[in-house]
């Protein structure tokens, strides 16, 4: 026994003396944590709420009295029009400017109070047209709401009418979303999580190895001794480091893109070909972002690589940062940022970015101000790194 207290003694005074380790793993992972959720929370909701000022309505023609209460029940915000009104709102969900249309038959009330489920004998319902916008999110929205409260009407009549019967004029047409829209939905929703962790987890193999690995081993003192700046050495791993990660993150996003069609296929929408609705500026701009991106990783994997004296310890250090570079991934599930300011957030500019353009919404303004801002990061963090290199203590720690 007093051999195992000996033990367990010299374990917890190598742990709780070796300061750097203490703070790496015991405080630092639940304070970034805290930090980054209470920022991504601050943002996410921020970015949710950014359009308060905007009121979603549907308008609706021939709107019967003994409807309007279940609409309004789901918070629905009701604008009666003409039914010659329609046909142009229904233009306006398709461009994304309306977000509902609902079209009652004209003698809506009379219909269904006639209307005898048991002695139909083949005769349709009366059919309530509900046109929306499924690739975009208050329309969505919307027609949730709107769906809601006709399934209640419906049930307080005993299923006296029918929604969006496929039949007829409209065709089953009332989802006025373009295979276009819908592509841009699904690839900008899981594509952009996608990439920054493929080039993250890219960066990550390489930089501390690069960075930490010499120091463990001890090659970095040889460096030093031959006639090269400090700086230059930090330049160059840099780098060099980049350009290899920038071929991971190639090979990686190459084979996303490359599925993606296959994905939209399984889904239902077909085989959409998405080079038949993204330009060659699109992806220029996708690759932009990505190499900024690449940039801004590297540069702070490299620095927390030069503070750390093993490779164990440095993607110790690197861990938070792939729940923070995790987080901002997920942000981009919740809708394409639309505030300039936020293009200069590392990370989160990146995923917006990419998100924008995937989903046919962003401007070029907020791309550049991303490249821009992440090629800043990338000098500052190149600067870091070579003050860094100039500090004794923390290139032979080890």
């Amino acid at each position: 026994m007093r051999n195992i207290g000996t033990v367990i003694k010299k374990e917890f005074a190598r742990f709780f003396g070796d300061k750097r380790l203490l703070f790496t793993s015991c405080i630092m992972p639940g304070l970034m944590i805290y930090v980054i959720y209470s920022i991504m929370g601050g943002a996410i909701s921020t970015m949710i709420n950014c359009d308060a000022d905007y009121v979603p309505q549907a308008y609706v023609a021939y709107m019967p009295d003994s409807v309007r209460n279940f609409f309004e029940g789901e918070g629905v915000i009701l604008e009666s029009v003409a039914p010659s009104d329609a046909e142009a709102i229904i233009s306006r969900i398709a461009d994304k400017d309306a977000d509902i249309c609902v079209v009652f038959p004209e003698k809506f009330e009379r219909e269904t109070a006639d209307y005898d489920v048991l002695a139909a004998n083949g005769k349709p319902a009366p059919n309530v047209e509900v046109y929306y916008n499924s690739s975009s999110p208050p329309s969505s929205d919307m027609y949730g709401k709107v769906m809601a409260a006709l399934d209640g009407y419906e049930k307080s009549i005993a299923n006296k009418f029918d929604v969006n019967r496929p039949e007829g004029e409209a065709g089953g047409g009332y989802d006025l979303a373009t295979d276009k829209d819908v592509s841009g939905r699904v690839l900008s929703s899981v594509l952009p999580l996608l990439l920054i962790i493929f080039l993250y987890s890219g960066c990550l193999a390489i930089a501390p190895e690069s960075i930490a690995g010499e120091k463990e081993r001890g090659t970095i003192a040889t460096l030093l001794v031959t006639p090269i700046k400090r700086s230059e050495l930090a330049i160059g791993k840099i780098i060099s480091i980049t350009v290899i990660a920038l071929l991971c993150g190639l090979s990686s996003s190459l084979g996303t893109l490359l599925s993606m069609p296959k994905l939209l296929g399984a889904g239902g929408t077909g085989e959409l070909g998405i080079q038949a609705f993204y330009a060659p500026r699109d992806y220029a701009l996708l690759v932009i972002v990505i190499l900024s991106t690449i940039l801004v990783i590297i540069s702070l994997i490299s620095l927390t690589s030069a503070y750390a004296k093993t490779v164990r310890e440095a993607s110790l250090i690197a861990s938070p940062l792939m729940l923070a570079v995790m987080l901002a991934g997920v942000s981009g599930m919740f809708g394409t940022e639309s505030r300039a300011a936020y293009y200069l957030i590392p990370i989160y500019n990146s995923v917006h970015s990419m998100r924008g353009i995937l989903a046919f919404d962003y401007l070029p303004l907020n791309a550049a101000t991303t490249a821009l801002s992440n090629l800043g990061y990338a000098l500052a963090g190149g600067f870091a790194l070579a003050r860094m290199f100039d500090s004794e203590r923390i290139v032979f720690t080890r």
